[in-house]
């Protein structure tokens, strides 16, 4: 059996814009809002529901997209960067408003959560217009990181490590 590595000279066979080339350039805006659409997708709706009342409840908002509910095909890659494969449906939530000055927020959250991902809209929208959710953001992005390490760490303490045993026999 030989191994075929994939063509490069041709056309791309994934045409969908967010499997671009990790190569290319990405501007520091989307680099921004990528990081930022991450932290709030996995951060709770109750923590999200409190900083929103706290500092922004007179805030005039209107839906622009009511949350709805619907399916995504998650992809994997062999070995982690090899062959693409479909793995499996996920759901998802989607939801998009528009603040008082115009500025329109967007939200995609795993899940049936139609009040995070509105939340999640709204403070997507916030930074948008003037980044003041920012420290806020800063806050959970370092409490996950936190969460994920803690996480690794005590993965890590079961970790089994097998080895070969000498057993004596060539003596």
């Amino acid at each position: 059996m030989t191994a075929h590595t994939a063509r490069t000279d041709g056309p791309a066979q994934d045409h969908n814009p967010l499997h671009q080339n990790q190569t290319e350039p990405v501007d520091q805006a989307t680099a921004a809002r990528q990081r930022w659409m991450s932290v709030l997708a996995r951060t709770p709706r109750a923590a999200l529901e409190s900083e929103w009342t706290t500092r922004y409840g007179d805030q005039n908002w209107s839906l622009l997209r009511e949350p709805q509910i619907g399916m995504v095909m998650v992809r994997g890659c062999a070995g982690g960067a090899g062959q693409r494969f479909n793995l499996g449906e996920m759901t998802v939530t989607r939801c998009a408003v528009t603040l008082s000055d115009g500025t329109v927020g967007h939200a995609y959250v795993k899940g049936r959560d139609r009040l995070q991902a509105q939340y999640a809209a709204l403070f997507d929208a916030v930074m948008l217009r003037d980044g003041s959710a920012g420290d806020f953001i800063d806050d959970l992005a370092n409490a996950q990181a936190d969460a994920k390490r803690d996480h690794a760490r005590k993965v890590a303490a079961t970790k089994v490590d097998f080895f070969t045993l000498v057993r004596g026999e060539d003596e």
